[in-house]
């Protein structure tokens, strides 16, 4: 899925294409991506024709497309979903979902997702943040991220340290690669427990998190496979970049030892078994379970 920098390319990809743009006609090719609509994908399109756009913003994983008039059509991506800027007699791509024709100048917009999972939904109010989002966390790069206060937060959840940087209520953008590549930077093993941090260096992971990430956007994303590319088609390179991520069995770029694959919420997880060691099971507070979730 893509995570925080991977969107942001993605963003500032149409900022450059739709500036100074209106949607056309919108033709909904399935229906699968406009699922939030009540009424269906003719109400959707005729909802978002003749909408004059204003710059995209983001918050974490979630990017959207104000509207001049106070509204917004919110994005998510899901697992594969990409934003293409094409002429409107270029071929389709497989899996071209939706189609948005920008004027003036005659481009179009398309939506293409082969999972499906991505979703594309009218905010009504939304322009500066819409309220299905409300309670997604803000994510490193917002202005007003205090890496202090949002690591006093961590150390007090009920729960493990790559559990709580993934949650998107606590802080966003963060998913499963830039997790384990913090994790490697800060020297931590996943399965520490949060209270075990304290609230300085918990608050050196994040502004870690944030470091990866800028240097993940200088590369344009991690790209493994054709699910992400930017608008105008092209992959990011950081993938040659990561140090754990993928590299089970390779040799540690800090001290040499074979990275290791975990098994993690029906996912891989990725370290170096001696930079990142499991850490002596720590006492919680009050006697509280430190295997526990986050709460939310």
């Amino acid at each position: 899925m893509p995570e925080l920098p991977e969107v942001e390319v993605v963003r500032s990809g149409l900022a450059t294409a739709l500036a100074g743009k209106s949607f056309g006609s919108v033709t909904v090719l399935h229906p699968r991506p406009v699922r939030y609509d009540p009424l269906g994908p003719e109400h959707f399109a005729r909802l978002l024709s003749g909408r004059v756009l204003d710059a995209p913003r983001r918050r974490g994983k979630y990017l959207w497309i104000p509207f001049e008039d106070g509204d917004a059509l919110l994005c998510h991506l899901g697992m594969s979903g990409q934003f293409r800027i094409n002429r409107p007699e270029d071929p389709l791509l497989p899996n071209t979902r939706v189609l948005f024709d920008l004027q003036p100048h005659g481009d179009q917009l398309r939506f293409v997702d082969q999972r499906m999972f991505g979703g594309l939904q009218l905010a009504i109010g939304g322009a500066e943040l819409p309220g299905v989002i409300g309670h997604i966390a803000m994510d490193p790069f917002d202005d007003d991220f205090d890496p202090l206060t949002v690591g006093r937060e961590l150390v007090s959840r009920r729960s493990t340290v790559k559990r709580a940087l993934l949650n998107q209520t606590l802080v966003s953008g963060i998913g499963n690669i830039y997790a384990d590549e913090t994790l490697w930077r800060s020297r931590l093993h996943g399965d520490t427990p949060c209270h075990a941090l304290g609230g300085r260096k918990a608050a050196g992971v994040l502004r870690t998190s944030r470091q990866v990430m800028a240097e993940a956007l200088e590369q344009g994303g991690t790209s493994f496979d054709a699910l992400y590319v930017n608008v105008n088609g092209s992959s990011g390179y950081f993938a040659r970049h990561l140090d754990v991520y993928g590299r089970e069995d390779l040799p540690c770029h800090r001290c040499g030892r074979s990275i290791v694959r975990d098994r993690f919420m029906n996912r891989s997880s990725f370290r170096c078994p001696r930079c990142q060691r499991l850490p002596r099971q720590v006492a919680p507070p009050n006697g509280q379970d430190a295997t526990l979730g986050c709460k939310p």
